[in-house]
């Protein structure tokens, strides 16, 4: 049985990749080369894009993929298995070819986020957790760019640790979150694996502790002079809480010639008391005192605040970030594509559903994204078969995905293939960016999207369309399944 401490990720996969693989062995396919995409179908929170994010921890995982003789020994217990296909297991490893769109990307419904060519076997083992990395890093980098849009420049940060699901929903979601565009999280662990920082002060507990708020505030400033934010809302935010923080202030920072100082709110009417809050401060003149807000907060909850002219200089936001609480499944799908004949040709694969949108998109593809050359900015997305190019000194038409009687001519224009090669023949080939060079070409890439896509109430409808010939290909298999 395998210890908590040493989990091989190999083995989460569903079942039924195993009893799969096991059958592609007695039939003699395991050798027979594969096409999947990973694909969604609808944006979270009806929003106009999403925000690819999880392609790292895939990396690790296909660089890891093996299966330890315990691991083998369960396998066989369960009396399913052929020791063939057993035998064969021992050596695993994958042999692949693996396109990505890289993290950080705005991507769009129905077009291949990540495309895997592998023999049989290995691209089928490795469907579900290809789905768990993707789907919920994307769900969250997507969720958090949201909130940060939200806050219109004001720092985000991310406080969600306590109730994500689980500790991998704590950890890579705090990552996935950096990615959207937090400036930080709560999560410690976060920050020593892959450097998203850190920070926090204290908790409604610490002033507790004490005999009198001023206390509290008065020894917290005296141990953390340069980094004091004074939770005022433990009693009564501006009977006391604001009041005690500015004694602590004069007593023990101004004395220092510290300026650099902040509160934080955490229940209670937040647009009001920031602004008393806020002009308390000025009065007292701490002008640069910055004013924190939590409090099961969104982009919704953050824009109504600030509309109200609510005086906050800093987000910090929890469960409905780190659970995307609004709509808390991504939705994406390993879809088999293609395969290769014994002549090493492509043949598509299709599949027919009686739901249009369950359909999927054959063949081995490519993904192009169209950028306006004078604005600069991204006008629609391309798919096209694998062996096709796009001319950018040739106009090029496109239907709107909603109603294909709706056209639209780009002339003058710049096309960059999205996905890149990850791994070739099992080897990554893929420098990894920094995470902090992830966010922000996640921040560029967003902001390259015209306003009307990114609103949250009814976003303007990206284009993404598929090429004729791929159009062509599909109806003929669409035929073909009548």
């Amino acid at each position: 049985m395998q210890s908590k401490d040493k989990l091989n990720l190999t083995m989460l996969c569903d079942f039924y990749e195993l009893t799969m693989g096991n059958g592609y062995f007695q039939a003699g396919l395991q050798d027979r080369i594969t096409y999947f995409d990973v694909f969604f179908r609808t944006v979270p929170d009806k929003g106009g894009f999403a925000v690819c994010a999880g392609l790292d921890q895939l990396i690790d995982y296909i660089l890891d993929l093996h299966f330890d003789e315990e691991d083998i020994e369960f396998l066989r217990s369960k009396g399913l298995f052929s020791e063939e296909f057993l035998r064969y297991l021992k050596d695993f490893r994958f042999t692949g070819d693996i396109w990505a769109i890289p993290e950080g990307t705005p991507i769009f419904p129905r077009e291949p986020v990540v495309t895997v060519r592998a023999p049989a076997i290995q691209a089928q083992l490795i469907e579900t957790f290809t789905l768990l990395a993707i789907n919920h890093q994307s769900l969250i980098a997507t969720k958090a760019n949201r909130i940060v849009r939200a806050a219109q420049g004001r720092t985000v940060l991310e406080f969600g640790s306590r109730r994500a699901q689980g500790t991998d929903g704590a950890i890579a979601g705090a990552r996935a979150a950096f990615i959207g565009g937090c400036k930080g999280t709560a999560c410690t662990i976060s920050d020593q694996l892959f450097g998203v920082p850190a920070g926090g002060t204290m908790a409604h507990s610490w002033v507790q502790m004490f005999p009198s708020e001023y206390e509290a505030f008065k020894t917290y400033c005296e141990i953390y002079p340069t980094n004091a934010t004074l939770l005022v809302d433990t009693y009564n935010v501006l009977k006391s809480g604001v009041p005690n923080a500015i004694r602590a202030f004069n007593e023990v920072l101004r004395p220092r010639g510290i300026t650099k100082c902040g509160i934080r709110l955490d229940s209670g009417d937040i647009a009001y008391l920031t602004r008393e809050a806020r002009r308390m401060l000025d009065e007292a003149g701490w002008t640069g005192c910055a004013i924190s807000a939590s409090n099961s907060l969104d982009e919704y909850i953050i824009q109504d605040l600030l509309r109200q002219g609510a005086q906050i200089d800093l987000f910090g936001v929890g469960e409905r970030m780190i659970t995307a609480r609004s709509e808390p499944v991504f939705g994406g799908v390993y879809k088999l594509a293609a395969v290769e004949d014994d002549n090493g040709q492509v043949v598509p694969k299709i599949k027919v559903s009686e739901n249009v949108d369950k359909i999927t998109l054959p063949h081995f593809k490519k993904v192009y994204r169209i950028f306006d050359r004078v604005t600069g900015k991204a006008e629609a997305d391309y798919i096209a078969v694998y062996d096709e190019t796009v001319d950018d000194k040739q106009p090029l038409e496109l239907f709107d995905p909603r109603a294909t009687w709706k056209r639209k001519t780009y002339t003058d224009f710049v096309v960059r293939p999205l996905q890149v090669p990850v791994f070739q023949g099992g080897k990554l080939v893929y420098e990894r960016p920094s995470l902090q060079a992830i966010q922000a070409y996640c921040r560029e890439q967003v902001d390259a999207l015209w306003d009307e896509v990114k609103r949250f109430e009814n976003p303007h409808t990206y284009y993404v369309d598929l090429s004729q010939k791929l159009w062509d290909i599909k109806q003929a298999l669409l035929r073909q399944s009548r």
